[in-house]
């Protein structure tokens, strides 16, 4: 029998010329069997060794997409502006979705206030540990703290020890994105020591690489990003992410969601 199919008749089997056997299982359907008109179902005699094909096929859902979140933490919004142009690139990819979310803020507002950092965009809902649950891969950004994350990723990533006991990111595949002041301000140490989180959930690191072609060969300007994954030089902070940053975080996006597709086929 192959695999979803019921009875069917014999293809060695002499069929009667006074009773031919009524394709079925080819055309029920092409062209649903009319409904009963009556309370009585209907007399019509069955032949033997074909399967009975139901009248009528309740209407498919809709389509559900693979959905890769994107997780960051941003204080000054370098790190918004790549998860942003990352969304971007995920849902270029048929049957993918990019969902945006924020990892909640551990400094005080007042804090915040006197660090001159603007306000969130509160149209980017935070996430709890156990949300995670329902990606089908993760994106996760970050500025960079003496070569490491942020404490605020870091704090987010601690609480996950549910999943972590229950292993329910186990084979989701993840992967990061950074900003950092400076060129030599850990644009791969942060990444690079940001994999032990996905190690110990048993995820799937998947890192750019050098996909991104000739764009991760260009030296005629400065460029943040990695083979770990896309990033943003901040500066003192007034720099804003060049096109070519951005392009990279497009690309990421894509190359997650057509990796997460492949998975999934």
């Amino acid at each position: 029998m192959g695999k979803g199919g019921g009875c069917v008749p014999s293809k060695k089997k002499v069929l009667s010329d006074a009773a031919p056997i009524p394709d079925t299982a080819n055309n029920a359907s092409r062209s649903p069997a009319p409904a009963s008109t009556g309370g009585t179902p209907s007399s019509a005699p069955k032949p033997n060794n074909v399967s009975v094909v139901a009248e009528s096929h309740p209407n498919p859902g809709p389509v559900t997409k693979l959905r890769i979140f994107i997780v960051f933490y941003s204080m000054y919004g370098h790190v918004e502006e790549l998860a942003r142009r990352m969304k971007k690139g995920v849902d270029g990819v048929e049957g993918a979705e990019g969902v945006l979310y924020r990892v909640p803020e551990t400094l005080p507002a007042e804090v915040l206030e006197k660090m001159k950092a603007p306000p969130k965009d509160h149209e980017i809902p935070e996430i709890s540990a156990a949300e995670l649950a329902g990606a089908d891969g993760v994106l996760f950004g970050f500025p960079t703290r003496f070569g490491s994350m942020a404490a605020q990723m870091k704090a987010f990533f601690d609480s996950t020890g549910q999943l972590w006991k229950e292993q329910t990111l186990a084979g989701k595949p993840g992967g990061f994105f950074v900003s950092t002041g400076t060129q030599g301000g850990g644009q791969e140490t942060t990444l690079w020591t940001a994999i032990t989180q996905l190690a110990h959930h048993g995820m799937l690191f998947v890192p750019v690489g050098y996909t991104f072609g000739a764009g991760m060969f260009k030296m005629d300007s400065v460029r943040g990003g990695s083979p770990y994954g896309a990033g943003v030089f901040a500066g003192d902070g007034t720099r804003g992410a060049s096109e070519t940053e951005l392009a990279l975080a497009e690309h990421q996006g894509k190359y997650m969601a057509s990796v997460v597709k492949k998975l999934a086929a």
